[in-house]
């Protein structure tokens, strides 16, 4: 099985529309992962989504009931 690449232009494009610094950014904090393929800079797509979901916590959805 192998797993799809994407630059760092096309994760930038997939997380809304996101600079590409803000990527590099998030890179060079480690708080998404890299993979470097010769020169160029990769992003799994596994690691893209394990950083949405990181972000975006099930638990701190708020339900209607909870904002009453």
């Amino acid at each position: 099985m192998t797993q799809a690449l994407l630059s760092v232009e096309e994760a930038a494009e997939r997380l809304g529309g996101v600079s590409r610094w803000t990527v590099y950014a998030w890179l060079s904090q480690k708080r998404l992962r890299k993979t470097k393929v010769g020169s160029r800079t990769m992003i799994q797509e596994a690691d893209l989504e394990a950083f949405v979901a990181a972000c975006n916590p099930e638990s701190a959805v708020l339900t209607p009931k909870d904002r009453a």
